[in-house]
């Protein structure tokens, strides 16, 4: 798997039947990710069209790299992998750490805050994760260079650029 249209075919398969809590194909999810990330180029592409194969589905790092997927490739998809017992800030501290995460992790927190993602979910469910995604931007924004989150930003969900 070396091109992104392989790991674009791969995601669709791999999350082939799972939805969203609005029931929207979750595959759109990642694509939506992995499109903010085209101005760094097709691994970063990869890893979006992949951040949550590990977490969502029976694949594992190790079975990613047998399957041909370019090892810095499997390395982001690892980082932002939520792993157990490990609290939400931590994970995002810990993804801080390393840049090409931080950046697909912004792609991510960009697509998880858009108001049609949102604006189905129960009020309550809603301003909760409303607070933990601008918590998350506070820590993934500060992380990097202000032009690659505008970058990201900018197609993913332009609205969060006028937030303070």
């Amino acid at each position: 798997m070396r091109t992104v249209a392989e790991a674009d075919d791969f995601a669709s398969r791999a999350h082939e039947g799972q939805v969203d809590k609005l029931g929207v194909p979750y595959v759109e999810h990642v694509r939506a990710v992995a499109a903010g990330l085209v101005p760094f180029g097709d691994d970063l592409v990869m890893a979006g069209l992949l951040h949550d194969v590990i977490e969502d589905t029976g694949w594992t790092g190790e079975r990613l790299r047998a399957a041909g997927v370019p090892p810095q490739v499997v390395s982001v998809v690892e980082a932002v992998t939520n792993q157990d017992g490990v609290p939400y800030e931590a994970k995002i501290r810990r993804i801080t750490a390393d840049r090409d995460a931080t950046l697909v992790k912004i792609a991510d927190n960009a697509h998880n805050s858009r108001p049609d993602r949102t604006g189905g979910l129960p009020p309550d469910l809603r301003t909760r994760l409303a607070v933990k995604y601008r918590a998350a931007r506070d820590l993934l924004w500060a992380a990097v260079d202000e032009r690659d989150v505008e970058a990201i930003v900018a197609i993913v969900n332009p609205g969060l650029l006028n937030e303070s």
